[in-house]
This record gives structure tokens, sequence and C-alpha cells, in this order.
């Protein structure tokens, strides 16, 4: 199915009669910045024209209505074909009562293409193209076929007889997410990046078409809802209650090396040292959200004081909004009924973002139904918002007692089924000119890559790419090296790429490019050569940009020396590491690609002198060797720490390396993360307003929860699990039993956390657990997948968890009590000072409460006690009326009643 049979211009036409203006949309006129607007007590469901009433926009700006019920029906996402037609995903699965099982895995969801016929700038013709899909997450339209994503598959669907109905379709994967997965928190995402990779969110893959075949690629695991890029190709991402983040470098690097203990520069939060990035400010009273009964959660006036359900990131990049947004994000948040405004800046060392209006944002509604959910750059130059139109927002499983009171008191459960689509629009907005993008020749596709609307400039060069056309090789490469906008120069590089055409001369060229942003692709393009002993212009000009004065060309060259062989790479990285040592982000990416090599870039470091920068790359070195757990380099960093022929800082800062993997403590680099303004202490722990207080049990314990994948790079400095070898390290028993060295009682500590066959009981940690039975073994292996789909995405696939959300399971206390205290946790949830851990074994079945209890207690080289099948029936009959989240304090109780084993 080809999506380009009729003229795009008639499209363009059709999306762009907006800028005449029609009256009913425009919004009445309100005082900026709006402040916070009176409200009835009923909250009912509103017509589109009196919806449009309720919007408060920066003076110049309003929303035009584009699509609503019936035509369209819970919109989550929406996408553009060729002819301008709009694509939607509708999640007709997503609460549709209270009384309903969830996830609602009915086949009743769809994809819709929605077209105007008649001009007139809002859709009027519906077609759908696919059915029986269960809460559908995901579209994306390609020139041949059009991807469709529904939990735990990813389908490649066609239209062969072009009448816009799916008649073909196949799976492409099996690993977009997991059908066991909450809507909340599983796969989405399928945007087109700069790289022609297509990048996801809240996902383990990324996928790439090339040559009418799908690859796939494993990357780390982060964001919730919603990914987009800049015009740099820099992927973002966000998570309930933190606003954006950012890949400094790009993913696929990170998933290079198993044993990391830090991932700076992977979905780096964008609040830094602006914690106030995380206000909002409704123009309504907002009650209705999960945890609104806490104290500190609404202000004084109501109203929601910091996102706690934000989302759907985008950066706008169109041309028919004033400059001044053009690189700003936008979040939505649909929890406080507004979509939020941030600006971008360099601060000449990272990136950071801050609010763009004091007390106020970009668009806010007094009504208690707008649920933006997501954010589209559009192919008429404006920007789009998705309203799902409904009152409730909160998946089942999570719902609290408050929320599910204050929804039936609302009455916000019913109706179901509506939604609308807007477009946002200014004063100066004017109609975009036709540009015939359907029929466009190959050479016109390559002049469309300098278009000022990001939209065409993405879309040029995928359908280069898709359709192969190499015929113009010659004039993307010209383009790559003359043109005078940075971006088409990159769109070129990119373009090249996507065709295997892609020279040497051009990317040495590039690599001395006046943009930063050419200079950090070129980079990235230039590994393929860096491992020709024959391209040595090319490694050449690579080994320049060590030295180059923009910060993010030189984390880029930390990443891209990564793909240099053998002594080569060691002595590139250790050059690195020797001036960027103290830069945590130049570090961790340089230790992605150095799987292998770590000693031998820690020799090279170690032959220079004792410098900050040297020491602390010393450290995460030797601390990844010792996660990694490779017996042979392991003993050889062992030994090094033990050599007397070593200076003091070289030995200091390896074995300060083992004891951060082993032991625990603060990687060189890391800073004290900042949290939110402290809550108010509430009178006592279960009073009305504190977190154990009334309203906070979960209103349906029966409902499975999967996963909340809401993620960022692994927190480090917890400790880890005994790291257990098949023999005595001799040269540290050396030095901490016999040894008068003044290391020797810090290596007799680190020894505390090291087991071997026949090691002496005693010291921490120091009996190994007992084999498993068969038995045992295959609950094991089935615990494996049930934490895969139920625990993964919060605490990790390492099980160090992630900083304010999930903590380490690594050594965790609550894991290896008495079987009794962490079936409780699965069974009820718990509620403590990091995150809130939903019921996840409410429903699941005795037998996989214990085997994915067997897993954590096992997996990682620990060796906690399996628990039985017979074990957690126990506990569920005990603990059968509860329905509240157990608290820190309640299990320190039962942990000190009954001592873990």
């Amino acid at each position: 199915m080809r999506l380009s049979v009729r003229l795009f211009a008639v499209a363009v036409f059709v999306t762009s009669t907006f800028a005449r203006g029609i009256g009913q949309d425009a919004s009445p006129a309100r005082t900026w910045p709006p402040g916070v607007q009176p409200v009835g007590e009923a909250s009912p469901a509103l017509s589109p024209a009196d919806a449009l009433k309720t919007f408060s926009l920066p003076p110049g700006y309003r929303l035009e209505l584009v699509a609503a019920e019936p035509l369209v029906q819970d919109p989550t996402v929406i996408d553009w074909d060729l002819e301008g037609r709009l694509w939607v995903v509708e999640m007709t699965g997503f609460v549709r009562t209270l009384d309903a099982p969830e996830p609602n895995l009915d086949p009743i969801g769809r994809v819709v293409v929605l077209e105007d016929t008649n001009h007139d700038g809002r859709m009027d013709r519906r077609t759908v193209f696919a059915d029986g899909l269960a809460v559908p997450r995901g579209v994306k339209v390609l020139d041949d076929g059009v991807l469709v994503a529904e939990p735990g598959i990813l389908w490649w669907m066609r239209d062969t007889n072009h009448d816009l109905r799916a008649d073909v379709k196949d799976i492409v994967t099996r690993e977009y997410g997991r059908r066991e997965g909450s809507v909340e928190g599983n796969a989405n995402g399928l945007y087109w990046g700069l790289d022609n990779w297509l990048h996801t969110s809240g996902a383990e893959i990324d996928l790439r078409r090339r040559n009418g075949r799908f690859e796939i690629r494993r990357i780390p695991l982060r964001g919730e809802w919603g990914v987009t890029q800049d015009d740099a190709g820099r992927m973002y991402r966000n998570t309930n209650e933190s606003a954006l983040h950012v890949d400094v470098v790009p993913a696929e690097y990170y998933a290079r090396h198993a044993s990391l203990l830090r991932t700076r520069g992977l979905y780096e939060s964008l609040a830094i040292d602006n914690d106030a990035l995380n206000d909002v400010w409704p123009v309504r009273p907002t009650p209705g959200t999960n945890r609104a009964y806490q104290l500190g959660i609404d202000r004084p006036d109501g109203t929601l004081a910091r996102f706690t359900a934000v989302c759907a990131p985008l950066i706008y990049r169109g041309d028919r909004l004033p400059a001044e947004l053009y690189g700003n994000a936008f979040v939505a948040e649909p929890a406080a009924n507004l979509v939020s405004r941030l600006v971008l800046s360099d601060t000449g060392a990272l990136l950071r973002a801050e609010k763009a209006y004091a007390r106020a944002e970009f668009i806010a509604s007094t009504d208690e139904r707008f649920r933006p959910v997501y954010l589209a750059n559009a192919p008429d130059g404006t920007l789009y918002v998705v309203d799902m139109y409904r009152g409730v927002i909160q998946d089942k499983s999570s719902t609290t007692t408050y929320l599910r009171d204050y929804i039936v008191r609302k009455q916000l459960d019913t109706p179901i089924g509506l939604g609308r689509i807007y477009r946002v629009v200014h004063d100066t907005t004017r109609r975009a000119e036709p540009t015939g993008l359907a029929t466009a020749s190959a050479s016109a596709l390559v002049k469309m890559l300098s278009h000022p609307n990001a939209w065409w400039r993405e879309t040029a060069q995928r359908l280069i790419v898709e359709r192969r056309a190499v015929a113009v090789a010659s004039d993307l490469a010209a383009l790559a090296s003359t043109a005078g906008d940075w971006r088409t120069r990159l769109h070129a590089l990119w373009t090249l790429e996507g065709l295997d055409r892609l020279a040497p001369d051009v990317v040495v060229r590039a690599l001395d490019d006046r943009s930063r942003e050419v200079r950090a692709s070129a980079l990235r393009l230039a590994e393929r050569w860096l491992a020709d002993p024959r391209e040595t212009r090319v490694r050449d000009a690579v080994r320049r940009r060590v030295a180059d004065d923009d910060w993010m060309v030189r984390q880029q060259v930390a990443a891209s020396l990564g793909a240099m062989p053998g002594a080569d790479k060691a002595r590139a990285l250790a050059d690195v590491l020797s001036r960027y040592g103290t830069d945590p982000i130049i570090v961790d990416v340089a230790l992605s690609g150095a799987a292998g090599s770590e000693l031998a870039i820690a020799d090279e470091l170690l032959a220079g002198s004792d410098t900050p920068a040297r020491s602390a790359a010393v450290t995460m070195l030797a601390a990844t060797v010792a996660r990694s757990g490779r017996e042979e380099d392991v003993t050889r960093l062992f030994d090094r720490i033990a050599s007397a022929s070593l200076t003091s800082w070289s030995r200091t800062a390896l074995l300060r390396g083992a004891e951060v993997a082993l032991i625990g403590g603060a990687l060189p680099g890391t800073a004290a993360r900042r949290g939110g303004p402290p809550a108010p202490a509430p009178p006592c722990p279960t009073c009305p307003g504190a977190r154990g207080g009334p309203g906070g049990s979960y209103a349906f314990p029966g409902v499975r929860e999967a996963q909340q994948a809401a993620t960022s790079a692994p927190a480090a400095g917890r400790g880890s699990a005994p790291l257990r070898l098949r023999a005595a390290p001799q040269s540290l028993t050396t030095l901490a039993i016999e040894s008068p060295d003044p290391l020797a009682p810090r290596a007799a500590a680190l020894l505390g956390r090291v087991e071997w066959p026949g090691k002496l009981a005693g010291g921490p940690s120091s009996v190994a657990g007992r084999p498993l039975t068969a038995v045992e073994q295959a609950r094991f292996e089935r615990g494996r997948e049930v934490y895969r789909n139920a625990c993964q995405a919060c605490h990790q696939p390492d099980g160090r968890g992630q900083d304010r959300l999930a903590p380490p399971l690594v050594g965790s206390a609550i894991a290896f009590a008495d079987s009794r205290i962490p079936v409780r946790v699965l069974l009820n949830g718990k509620e403590g000072a990091i995150g809130l851990m939903p019921p996840l074994g409410a429903t699941m079945t005795d037998a996989d409460v214990s085997s994915v209890l067997t897993y954590i207690r096992r997996e990682w080289n620990q060796a906690g006690a399996p628990v039985a099948p017979e074990e957690v029936a126990a506990v569920r009959a005990e603990t059968a009326g509860r329905t509240n989240p157990w608290t820190d304090d309640e299990l320190t109780g039962l942990m000190r009643a009954a001592p873990g084993r």
C-alpha cells in the first residue's frame, strides 16, 4: 500500500485552512496570567464548542477544533500520511467502568483515519483502518504500510486494495512491551529519528526498517508515555513527576556493557538546579488526583502543586507559530488539565530547561475532563493536542479509595467514548503553501531537507531512505558540505547513512564542521571505519575531536572511541579519561565501550601522575570490573590493589572502585539528587492528610498491576550482592590478614563481600545459599519471567532500583527478611519514602508470587532462601482483609519480630 496516490497539495489546503480562523473556536479573552478560576461542584461533559470556552492561553494564541466525537473516540496517539489524512489510535478499552476488570484486554481498540473532505479545517470522514485491538498504543504510517502497536506485539499492516482498511498484517516483533503490562507503564512510541531508527518509550527495543525488513536493537528502558527529538536528533522523554529528560548521548551506547554502575548522559533530567521545573499552575482546583488526600500535594488554593502525570513530551519544530516557540519543549499534564511550555538552554556544560511563564501554563482549562495525552508537530506547521476527554484518567490498579470516591461523587466515570483533537494557532499564523510531497521526485525530496518545518524535513529523509533513492547520493553529499543551515547538513548526512552511501571523505569534512551538532553526528557516522586500518584519515579526524571545545562533542567522542579495536581503544579512552575523568557523563559513556578493556585502560592511566581526573577514572574502571564478576579480571584487579610496586594513589583508587561496587558508596562525580520541597508534617502517620491516612488504600486491590515504566539511569553506590569466586583471592587475602599496609583494614572489609568455596563462616555474607532443588530451580526460572513482566520496569533488570521511584532489591533487607515479609509487600503493596509500590501479587497465583521472590532472592549473586507457594498461601489467608499498602514502620516491626534468614 503506497499512501501517496493523490496530490498532497490538496491535503495541505485541507489542513491549512485554519489560517482564516473559525469563529466558534476562539477562546474568550482572559487576563494573563489567568490565575485560579472559580468552578462549580459538578464537572459535566461539555460540548466541543463549550469546552473551547474553558481554555486559557497566552495572548495571541488560541485552540481550533480539528475533530471531536463521534468522529473520534478515546484518542491517544496521532500520525499523518502523505495525503494529509490524520491517523488516530483509539484506546477504547481504558477504564470503561469502575466495575470492569483491568487491564481490559478485550479487542475493542481501533486505528482510524480521519479526512477533511470539504476543506473547512475540520475532519468529517472516518474510516476504520484496523479494529479488534487490545488497548492499542502506537501507530506510524510509513511509505508502504503502517506499524500498529498493542501490548506485546508490533504489527505491520498493509492496505493492498487502497480502501484505507488493513487487509494484510504480519507480526514484526513480540517484544514491544508486555501483554501483562499496565496501560500506563508499557511500550509506546514509534518516532522515526534522525538516525533512521524508530525510537520507543517504556520499551527495551528500537526498530529500523532496512531493505524492506525490520531490525531490532536492545536499549535501556526509560520514559513512560511519549518520545520526541530536537533538531540535533537528541531524544526526550519524561515520567509522572519529572517533566523532561534527554539522552545527551544516544541510548544504544549504554547497551554495550552489562556491568555499568551508572549511566549518566542517558535520560538526564533537565531540572538541573531548577526543581521549579516540575511546578504546575492549573487554572482550577484539582482535588481529583490519586494522592490529593495527602498533605503537600495540593496548594492551599486547591491546585496541584507539582506534576503528577506529566507525559507526551514534544519539541516544537514547526514554522507557523511565533519563532519564540521553536525548539521549546511542551509536556502534557492530564491530571491537572494543562499543557506546559518549557524553554531549553545550553549552559556551556549541559542542557537545562525552565518554565516559560511565571505561575502560568501554555494551555490550561477549567474543564476537569480536558485530558491532553499526546502532542505532535503537524504538517501544517502548528502544534496538535490530543484530548482523550474523559473523567477517569488513572488506571484502576493504582486508584486509591480517595480517588475512587471522588470519581463516584462527581460522576466522572461517565460518559465515555468522547475525544477531541485541537490545533494551536496564533494571530500571526498564515496558511501554508502547497508543497506536493506525495508526488515529489527524489531530487525534490532532497530540496525539502531544507524546509523550515521539521515534519517536512523528517518525512523527506524517511521517504528517500524507504524508497532507496540512491540516485541522489551525490546531491546529498554536496548538501552535507555546502548547505547553509546546519540542520540540512545533518539530514543530508543521515540520509546518506540510511541509503548506505556514506563515504569516508564526507564524514571527515563533517568532523571539522563549524556546527557542533554536525561534528557530534559525524563522530557517530565515523564509527564504521574506526577498526579499519586503511582509514587513517577518519581515525585521525576522530582523535582530534578529543580536544573539541564543545562539551557535547567531547561526550560523543568518548562514546564513539569505543568502536576502536584492542590496544588502540585502550590508549584512546585513556587519553579521554585522563582529560575529562571528572565529567561523569564522559566517564560513563567511555566505560560503555570499554567492556573487557577496563584494566588495560586503567594501566594506561596508572602510568601517569595522580590527578583528580585520573583518580576518578581509575575508580570507575575498577568498580566496573568488580561489578562484572569476571573472575580473571577481578583477580587481576585484586592483585593490583595488593601490589607494593604500584603508587599509593593507584592502589587507593583501585580499592575505592572495588568498594563502590561491592560495599557501596558514592561514585566519583555523583552529586546528591535534589528532591522536591518537603511536605508538611502530618499530625500522625494515619491522620487525614498523612501518607497512611484515610483514602490511601487501593480501591481495587484485586486488579493486576504490571509495571510502572518510569525509568532513569540505575542508581549507584547502594552496595551489591556478594561477589562469588571459584578460588580464594590470595593477594587480597594476604594484604588483609598478614600485611601492616594501611590499606589492610579496607581490604579485610572488602573480603567480607567476597565468597569462595571453603571460606570460613563468620564474616558478612559468608555463608553461600544451598543449591536449589529441581523444583526450586524451575520456580526460579518462572520467577525470571514474572520479574520481567511485573517488576523490572521499576526495579531495573539488575535489581538496583531507581532514584526516588523504586528501592534496590540487591541486598534489600525486606527482600531477604523472613519470607512472610516480602510476601506481604507483593500482596498488599508498600508505601514509603521511595515511591509507591502497587499490590502486584494481589492477582498473581501463589506459585507466581513464590517464583518471583525465589528469583529475587537468588539472582544477582544473591543467596537468599527460596520461597514456597505454601508460604504465600498462608500469608494471603492471614492478610485477606487488608486493603492498605504496608508502611516502612510496619515492616520494620515485623522484621524485628521475625529476623531475616
